[in-house]
Formats: structure tokens, C-alpha cells, sequence
């Protein structure tokens, strides 16, 4: 088929020559599908329904859009201009991502080709059909309906116009509908590099239409949104109506950073006009009445044009270096996410060959994590309870110093306090004074007496002892063994879902992780019945001199405490501080009271030495124990054999089948590979294509010089009154290579 050439002024306007390098260039990014991965700058055509968007569009881009009031925007339409050799006019449907699969591939099937665009709106029409899309059914779509136009005299641009907002439902649009719409505005509006081109039709009230709300919600600075008033020659001359809106195109009520602009567009009922007749006309009105009193740069397509060719060029400077870092961001993540993947592993040897590349990561990390050196990106941010849990180091540590302290505060069985409601003492403590536990040690002793002489105690009675108060050692030690294990659970799981894709991750943990945790966990509680085992059943051994400092430490403070009361009562004086001497004093009764023994009972005196006796052991016993949990249980049981559970070795000796269960390449796997592959190659061109562009200088109409590759913001420039003193046409903006 040969294709006509066709040729429009409004297209070359949009854009001066010096500047198509620049938009060339990020335009072609959207072609070459970068925008399906980060957000590029696009001018979106938003209002109400029949504010006159789609004329608004045909006069920017001079393809004429169906503008008749019951054709209204159904879905967004997305024109693409490209410069290209060849010309030609391609109409395709891109499928919306909650569309299902068989969906997407019927949508995605709709192609079409135009020789020049008279068939448009019949075409339009048509994929009104494939969208099923009709006056009693559906009335609305998400999905876009992509038309690029090539041809040697286009520019690389891309503008969309998005479905009209409806106020309220009718017969012909439920209130789904009205929700649909607003939410696919809104979708496009929230992409921060998108220039808002607000429509508003002179018809109505503009407090009244809705485009103004959801762009302040969306742009709330207003930095990167014009307004549009169409249709001014509907307003009765004089009235108050349309000093409203000349008010309004002066920024001086709904004020935008990028102002505001006033179109007349051709009649949408009978649309007769060419857009050379539409240019002539609208000049014409420009220049009588009120709107005669505008600045020239306010009203007219042509000049729209212009402001949207800088306001767009501005953009884009401004967002290149934001648009690099993002893309590098995207980039990198697909990189890692290719990392995981690996190389496409087909056959035994190279599944296996992957497996060792990734029991190598795994192990860095064992290592990494272990010895708490946390380095490697996998650690994130400690403040977050992820990059916590996977620091196994400090993970452990905490549990440890949590479980020294909670077997210190609640490990005893029973507590010797000065009375019976000391509220010091744990809940799950007994809370006993001295002679109370001293009674309860003399029944004790009546029932295991030997052959031991009053006065002194059978030695077993201490054993009996210390097993009754480390009663409950074992329900909290048991606890601590569980916290600690599935501590080092979670820490595998965030491990094996790093080192590998998700699919591997999960068999990886399932067939070699889980089952190696479930045997540890064996062998944990094996070893701690072990330790238990020697306190709750044998006899108390120490040989550590720290048992007698703490037993001469018990007797000295009672001692001390029943030497201090004696003399208190011998001098009447409530304090030793308080004692005085001013005569002569016998201290030889006070003598006598020292020397009378504290206990005179016998067996009340074996009870209290069997009491010292047991306190003792008990301290020494219970640091022996912290430390063997945490030494012989969780770092020789748990700790250590973390790095042997998945290393190159296990990967080596792995049989056939378990290599291929674990690292055996899914549909799904090779089809993600593929994806990343394409998206990582689009990004990397996209990098390079914006990275050609930092430290260009743009001229633009004031002849002041903005740097691409700076962090200048759209809410330093405006734009709207740039021609306000002269009158006169801004010259086009330049672009210099710095």
C-alpha cells in the first residue's frame, strides 16, 4: 500500500527545530518502552466531559480527533508522533494490567493501518467494539488506544487525552463509571512528570467542574499545570460571566505556576472548519472586546503551542537528573533480580552449577551475619525489623541477655523477703521470709534424716533443696531454645529468598532448610535435657572458689545483721550512727550477749546451714547454666552448624533429583528471565540516552540559561505572562552544548 504524505504547520509549531534533539531523545525513551518502567514527561488533556479536549488536542497536534458532543473520549488515547522515514498511521490497543491474560493477548492483538486520517474516527470506533464498549453496556475503558503517526516531518512526541469527568450518573453512564473515569485521571495526573493541561469549558461555572479539583489534588503547588479556557465566544459580552473568566485567563482566581491560556475552538456540532479557517477565526475574536485587552501570548493556539513547547522543555531538564537516578535504581533492581535467577540452567550441570553459586552467596552472608560484621546490602537498615531479624548475631545476643536476666528474676522457686507481701518478687515466685523457708527445710530434713549428728545436716539435703528451687529452670530454658531457633528460621528464609529467585528460594528452604532446622532443633532440646539432666538428678558439685565467698558471704551479712541488732538493743539506740559516749560504760554483758549463740536450737541451726549452704551452690549452679545454654547448646548446636547447611560441599554431594527439585528452571522462571532481560536493555539505553543530555544549556524565552542535569524545579519559571510588556511573539528556545 503507498501511504499519502500528509503535512501539518500545528505539529512543527509545537516544537522549534533546536529544541527536537532533546525531545527527540526522550520521547524516544517512550518508544523504546521505557515508560512502562518509570515516569516520563507526557502533556496530559484533562476536563470535564464536552469541555472541548479532544478540539483542544486537534488544534495542538492538527489530528483531527472526533469532537462531536455524543463522541465523546471513551478511554485514554495516547498519540505518538514519530519522526520517522516512512509515513504512516498505526492504531494498537495496549491492554490495562488488571485485564486477565487470554485479555490482554485478545486486546493486544488489535492492530490497525491508515492511509491518511479521514478513517480515524471510523477506526476509533472499531476498537469502541473490540473493547466492548456501547451506549446500553459498558461505557467506559481503562485500556489506551495507542495512534502513532510517522512520518520525516513529525517530531518525537507523545500527548494523551484522557475520558471527559462526569458530575453524575445517567442512563447511559452508572456511577461505576463515573468512578472509573476519576480514578484513570487520576492515574495519570499523580505521575509527577506529567504536564497537566486542566480544560475548562466558558460554558459552565468553572468553580463548578471538576478537572480543577482533582489537578490541585494531584499538582498541589501547581507547579506543573496549565488551565485551558475553551469555548469564550459562548459568553454574553459585557457580563459578569466572562469578566470571571477573563480573570480566570489572567491567573488571577484559580492561579497555576504555568498560568492560564484561552482557545476559541471550531463549532463541535458542525466542525466544517479546516484548521488554518480555525486559526483565522479565533485571531479574529482575539482581537475585539475584553479578550482584546489579553496579552497576545495568552490566547491563540499558536501560542499555546509555544508555551507548551517550553514548559515542556523545562520539564524535562528539570526531571533529567531525577529520571537518571530512578532509571539506575530500576536498573540495578533488575540486575539483582537477574542475579538471583542466574543463567538459564537447562540441563543437571548447569543447575548444579548455579546452586554452588548461590551456596557461595549463601555462605558470605552465614559468615557476614554470624561474626556481625553486617556490610552486605542483604543486612538493610537495623532500624527496621527485617534488617534486624537477618543481624543473627545481635539477634541471639539479645535472647541470651534476656534469658540470663529472666532465669535470674524467675528461675527460683522460692525467695526470701522481709515479708510475705514484698511486691519486689515475681508472680510465679513464692515469697517466703526466713523462718518460713527454714520450717519448710526442718520438715525436709525430718523425713531424709541419716545418720548425721544433731546439729548438722545430711548433704543430699541440699541437693533436695537446690532441685526444688531450680524448678524452673527448665520451662524457661525450654522457651529460650524456641525463640532462639526460630530467630535462626526467619534469618534463612530472608537468606534463601536473597540469594535466589523465588521460586528456587522456596524449594531451597522447603528440601534443605527446613528439614536441617527440624534435626537442630533435635539436637537442641537433646543437649538441654543433658544439662538439665545434671542439675535436676546428680548431686551438687562445684569446685569453684566462688562458692565459699558466697557462702561466707550469706553467714558474714547475717552475722553482721544479728551483731548489729544486739548492740542496738544493749545501747537502746535505733542506729549505730546514734551511739554515743560521754561516762564509763561495762561492756562485758555486751560481751557475754555476742558470744550467746544466735541459734540455740540445734536442728533449727543445721536448718539455717543447709539453707546458707543451698543459696550458695545456687548462684554458682545458675551462672554455669546460662553459660552452658548459650556455649554448648545454641553456639555448638545451632550457631555453628549454620554455615555447613547449605554449602558447596552439600551442593556437590547432592543427588540428581534434589538438584533438579531445587534448582530445576520453571516456565515461569525462564519467561521472568526473558522480561528482566528486555526491560534491564531498555533502561540501559534509556540511561544513556538522558546521560547524553547532562550539561546542555537551554536558552529559553527571557535568554536566561537553565542546565540540564541541575535540580531546577518547574515552580522556579512561569510562564504565563512572558510577553506581558511587549506584546510581541517570545522567541524559540535555544539548546547549546555546554
Amino acid at each position: 500500500m503507498v501511504l499519502k504524505p500528509f503535512y501539518t504547520k500545528a505539529l512543527n509549531g509545537l516544537c522549534s527545530r533546536d529544541q527536537l534533539d532533546l525531545l527527540d531523545s526522550i520521547d524516544c525513551l517512550r518508544s523504546q518502552g521505557i515508560s512502562h518502567y518509570v515516569s516520563l514527561p507526557q502533556i496530559i488533556v484533562c476536563g470535564d466531559q464536552s469541555s472541548g479536549k479532544s478540539s483542544v488536542l486537534e488544534a495542538i497536534s492538527g489530528v483531527p480527533f472526533p469532537t462531536k458532543s455524543n463522541l465523546c473520549t471513551r478511554f485514554p488515547i495516547e498519540l505518538v508522533l514519530r519522526k520517522t522515514s516512512h509515513t504512516g498511521i498505526s492504531v494498537s490497543i495496549v491492554p490495562h494490567e488488571s485485564r486477565s491474560e487470554s485479555e490482554k493477548l485478545s486486546l493486544g492483538g488489535f492492530h490497525e493501518k491508515l492511509d491518511d486520517f479521514d478513517g480515524l474516527p471510523t477506526l476509533i470506533e472499531k476498537a469502541k467494539t473490540a473493547l466492548a464498549i456501547s451506549t446500553h453496556g459498558r461505557a467506559f475503558s481503562k485500556d489506551l488506544l495507542r495512534i502513532e503517526v510517522s512520518g520525516p516531518d513529525r517530531p518525537h512526541l507523545t500527548i494523551v487525552d484522557l475520558p471527559g469527568l462526569i458530575h453524575s450518573e445517567t442512563k447511559q453512564q452508572s456511577a461505576s463509571d463515573v468512578e472509573l473515569v476519576q480514578g484513570v485521571v487520576r492515574a495519570y495526573m499523580k505521575e509527577p512528570r506529567s504536564i497537566i493541561l486542566a480544560v475548562v469549558s466558558a460554558k459552565n461555572d468553572y468553580a463548578n467542574q471538576i478537572v480543577l479539583k482533582l489537578a490541585r489534588a494531584a499538582d498541589k503547588k501547581g507547579n506543573r499545570t496549565l488551565g485551558v479556557i475553551t469555548k469564550p465566544d459562548t459568553l454574553i459580552a459585557g457580563s459578569e460571566s466572562e469578566s470571571m473568566y477573563v480573570s480566570l485567563a489572567r491567573n488571577q482566581d484559580v492561579e497555576f505556576r504555568l498560568g492560564w491560556h484561552v482557545l476559541k475552538n471550531m463549532d463541535s456540532e458542525t466542525g466544517e472548519w479546516s484548521l488554518a479557517d480555525r486559526e483565522v477565526r479565533e485571531e479574529a475574536f482575539f482581537s475585539q472586546g475584553i479578550w482584546g485587552d489579553l496579552s497576545r501570548s495568552l490566547v491563540g493556539i499558536d501560542k499555546l503551542r509555544e508555551r507548551l513547547s517550553k514548559v515542556l522543555l523545562r520539564q524535562i531538564a528539570a526531571e533529567l537528573p531525577s529520571l537518571i537516578d530512578e532509571i539506575e535504581i530500576k536498573s540495578n533492581a533488575c540486575r539483582s533480580q537477574l542475579d538471583k535467577l542466574g543463567e538459564a540452567r537447562a540441563t543437571l550441570d548447569e543447575q548444579r552449577l548455579y546452586l554452588l553459586h548461590i551456596s557461595q552467596s549463601f555462605q558470605s552472608l552465614i559468615k557476614a551475619s554470624v561474626d556481625g560484621t553486617y556490610n552486605d546490602p542483604f543486612f538493610e537498615d537495623a532500624q527496621s525489623e527485617p534488617g534486624y531479624q537477618k543481624r543473627i548475631r545481635a539477634v541471639v545476643q539479645n535472647l541470651n541477655l534476656d534469658f540470663a536476666e529472666h532465669l535470674a528474676r524467675q528461675g527460683h522457686c522460692r525467695e526470701i523477703a522481709q515479708s510475705t507481701d514484698n511486691t519486689s518478687v515475681s508472680e510465679s515466685v513464692i515469697s517466703t521470709t526466713r523462718e518460713e523457708f527454714m520450717d519448710h527445710i526442718e520438715h525436709l530434713m525430718q523425713r531424709t534424716r541419716g545418720r548425721e549428728l544433731p546439729g548438722t545436716f545430711n548433704p543430699m539435703v541440699v541437693a533436695d533443696l537446690f532441685l526444688e528451687q531450680s524448678t524452673p529452670w527448665e520451662a524457661i530454658t525450654r522457651s529460650h531454645i524456641e525463640k532462639v531457633w526460630k530467630a535462626a528460621k526467619a534469618f534463612l528464609s530472608f537468606t534463601a529468598t536473597y540469594i535466589a529467585d523465588s521460586t528456587t528460594s522456596k524449594a531451597l528452604f522447603q528440601k534443605i532448610f527446613k528439614p536441617t532446622l527440624n534435626q537442630l532443633l533435635e539436637i537442641l532440646n537433646a543437649k538441654t535435657t543433658e544439662l538439665l539432666t545434671q542439675h535436676q538428678k546428680g548431686h551438687p558439685i562445684t569446685y569453684n572458689h566462688y562458692f565459699t565467698e558466697a557462702l561466707q558471704k550469706v553467714r558474714g551479712e547475717r552475722s553482721k545483721n544479728e551483731y548489729t541488732r544486739i548492740i542496738q538493743d544493749f545501747f537502746g539506740v535505733s542506729s549505730l550512727d546514734s551511739v554515743y559516749f560521754n561516762k564509763h560504760i561495762d561492756l562485758c554483758p555486751l560481751v557475754t550477749a555476742l558470744m550467746q549463740p544466735t541459734e540455740p536450737d540445734m536442728n533449727r541451726f543445721a536448718c539455717s546451714e543447709a539453707l546458707d549452704c543451698m543459696e550458695a551452690y545456687y548462684k554458682v549452679a545458675l551462672k554455669r547454666f546460662v553459660d552452658d545454654i548459650a556455649i554448648e547448646v545454641i553456639e555448638a548446636k545451632l550457631i555453628s552448624p549454620l554455615h555447613n547447611i547449605f554449602s558447596p560441599i552439600t551442593v556437590t554431594s547432592m543427588p540428581a533429583d534434589l538438584v533438579i527439585s531445587i534448582a530445576g528452571e520453571s516456565e515461569e522462571s525462564r519467561a521472568q528471565r526473558e522480561q528482566l532481560t528486555k526491560q534491564l536493555e531498555v533502561l540501559m539505553k534509556g540511561t544513556e540516552t538522558c546521560k547524553r543530555f547532562i550539561g546542555v544549556r537551554i536558552l529559553d524565552a527571557d535568554n536566561s540559561t537553565v542546565q540540564s542535569g541541575t535540580t531546577s524545579s518547574s515552580a522556579d519559571y512561569d510562564l504565563s505572562d512572558s510577553d506581558e510588556e511587549s506584546g510581541d511573539p517570545s522567541p524559540d528556545g535555544l539548546i547549546t552544548t555546554g
